[in-house]
């Protein structure tokens, strides 16, 4: 691989990353702000319910960012790798299928714990 396809797959994540960030980020903030029905983000309900977490206490807002930044990682980088890989399309697919689920269950086993040592979690709860 020479060095312009990689500073052409670099630019690709980054573009990628920024346009997705955006656009998660706009539709999060405008869910958050819904004042119609009370809708969730399933994220943030994911990790109140996996860390025992004190929603009350959560900063939702500061979430939302964290949350946007780390799904859009999750899509460009996946879809950066994926289009690097001189594979038949079936393999790239799966290989991506599995990818998309190891990071997010790691970037928010992480983000999670994060959240359990800042003292968002529930009071009696380990």
């Amino acid at each position: 691989m020479s060095t312009e396809d990689i500073m052409l797959n670099l630019l690709i994540f980054l573009v990628g990353f920024l346009i997705i960030f955006i656009i998660i980020y706009v539709l999060y903030t405008r869910k958050l702000k819904s004042k119609k029905k009370k809708k969730d983000i399933t994220e943030i309900r994911y990790l109140v319910t996996k860390f025992h977490l004190d929603e009350a206490k959560l900063p939702k807002r500061k979430m939302i960012l964290w949350i946007s930044i780390a799904n859009a990682f999750i899509i460009s980088f996946v879809w950066t790798f994926i289009t690097m890989l001189d594979i038949s399309f079936m393999w790239q697919i799966l290989i991506a299928f599995v990818m998309v689920f190891a990071l997010i269950y790691s970037i928010y086993e992480i983000y999670g714990r994060h959240l359990v040592k800042k003292g968002y979690q529930k009071k009696g709860k380990n």
